[in-house]
C-alpha cells in the first residue's frame, strides 16, 4: 500500500508555529490547489491543510507567507477527537515530509 501526496499550490495564510516543551516545533498552514473541472468547464480551487514538524516546520514558519507558491510532499493523515457535545470529529490533513519554495523573492516584490 502507498500513502503519498504531492501538491503544488499557494499558501492560504501565513503559517502558524507552535513550540512544545519537548523542543519539537509544529507548523500548520493551508494551500490552495487549482484544478480543471471538466463538468463545469471551469477552474476549481481545492484547499488542503498541511502540517510540518521540526526543522522543516521552522523553515516553513520563516519563509512561507500567504500567497507564496509551494510544493509539498507527504502523506495523508487524520486526527480524531470528541467535540464539546461529545460528537466524534475527524479531519484529514497532509503531514509534509518535504517542502520546496517555488516563489522567488523577485516575483513576490512585483
Amino acid at each position: 500500500m502507498i500513502n503519498s501526496v504531492v501538491l503544488v499550490g499557494r499558501a492560504g495564510q501565513d503559517p502558524e508555529m507552535k513550540y512544545f516543551e519537548s523542543g519539537k516545533c509544529k507548523t500548520t498552514f493551508s494551500i490552495a490547489v487549482n484544478r480543471w473541472d471538466s463538468k463545469t468547464k471551469a477552474e476549481v480551487t481545492d484547499w488542503f491543510n498541511v502540517e510540518l514538524w521540526d526543522k522543516l516546520a521552522e523553515v516553513a514558519g520563516e519563509y512561507v507567507k500567504k500567497g507564496k507558491l509551494v510544493a509539498i510532499d507527504g502523506k495523508l493523515a487524520s486526527s480524531k477527537w470528541n467535540d464539546a457535545s461529545g460528537t466524534q470529529r475527524e479531519r484529514f490533513f497532509v503531514r509534509a515530509t518535504n517542502m520546496r519554495l517555488l516563489s522567488s523573492s523577485r516575483a513576490d516584490q512585483q
